[in-house]
């Protein structure tokens, strides 16, 4: 999710559901270490829970990010073990790390040392050649061994040689056995699960056989299905009954933002796809595909796109 669930997407998302936890876009400990901090790693207080998501190899470098990661507020720190961009296989982190399964639990272990918070790891069930059924048991007993407190599976090998980081989200196919497999191996273990799950539905049946599910594309490309997670996963009602009463919490915070120099765009960038299946809800995204990003665009702009939309609550499509 890098460049996509930023400090304004998590401040969206959060106003969909109280129990779900937010994942920052993956952050490099080089650029924690000697990067901006406060822009990097600042967040708004209403997106606990929240978690840092790290990309390193290095285990005191891992170790210092997440310490600073600590400080700053975070509820817990994720390794990613399973991005598969060209970025990531160059700096040596990501997915490319599953064929070093001693090097990611020698980090996991000088995090743990490092921080108090839970320390968690993201990876595939296998890259290239591997053998899944080696490979993510290797990976998995490795880092709990060395303290990590939950692993989240992304059901899909990733195919470094070969495929783009864009076809790996497809192409390989989904072992959401495989992973089932491991939780049934690891029953002390919490294990979730991801890949192509699109809708809440889905993500319930999951859960007859691992401890938790984690959406990625389905919930930032169809925000609105966040507005089930409550009622559906958690048995307590949503904190809004509609998208527009979402965006009526919104906008004090974008105005907030703006009054810092914040760009409109920077925000609205992530609503396009929140009134899914409404009338109105192509004019909305054009209305601020076309004015959002217009030099001192206010808050005037995204009042405008949401009077284009009818007064009702989007249509899950078919799940």
């Amino acid at each position: 999710m890098m460049d996509w669930t930023d400090r304004h997407c998590r401040v969206f998302h959060r106003l969909m559901t109280r129990r779900g936890r937010l994942y920052t876009e993956m952050l490099t400990t080089g650029a924690i270490i000697h990067g901006d901090r406060r822009r990097l790693l600042g967040f708004d207080r209403s997106e606990h829970p929240v978690a840092l998501q790290l990309g390193g190899s290095e285990p005191a470098d891992l170790a210092t990010a997440a310490r600073i990661g600590e400080d700053f507020g975070y509820d817990e720190i994720n390794l990613n073990v399973g991005c598969p961009s060209d970025r990531v296989k160059d700096g040596r982190f990501g997915a490319c790390l599953m064929a070093e399964p001693e090097l990611v639990a020698d980090g996991v272990a000088a995090m743990k040392r490092a921080v108090k918070i839970s320390v968690t790891v993201k990876c595939r069930i296998g890259i290239d050649d591997q053998d899944p059924e080696i490979a993510l048991d290797v990976l998995a007993r490795g880092v709990i061994a060395a303290g990590a407190d939950a692993l989240i599976v992304h059901a899909r090998k990733a195919w470094l040689n070969g495929l783009s980081p864009k076809e790996n989200r497809d192409i390989p196919p989904l072992d959401y056995d495989r992973v089932y497999r491991l939780k049934a191996a690891l029953p002390e273990v919490p294990v979730i699960i991801n890949g192509g799950i699109g809708s809440i539905a889905v993500a319930k049946r999951h859960l007859d056989h691992v401890d938790g599910v984690m959406l990625g594309r389905a919930a930032y490309q169809e925000p609105w299905r966040l507005l089930d997670v409550d009622p559906e996963l958690f048995g307590e009602a949503a904190p809004y009954a509609t998208m527009k009463d979402v965006f009526e919490a919104m906008l004090p915070y974008i105005e907030e933002q703006l009054a810092q120099g914040a760009k409109l765009h920077s925000m609205t960038r992530h609503f396009v796809g929140a009134f899914h299946g409404v009338p109105g809800a192509r004019a909305f995204r054009r209305h601020l595909a076309e004015n959002g990003v217009r030099p001192g665009a206010g808050i005037d702009v995204l009042r405008d796109a949401i009077a284009l939309v009818e007064d009702r609550a989007a249509e899950p499509v078919a799940a």
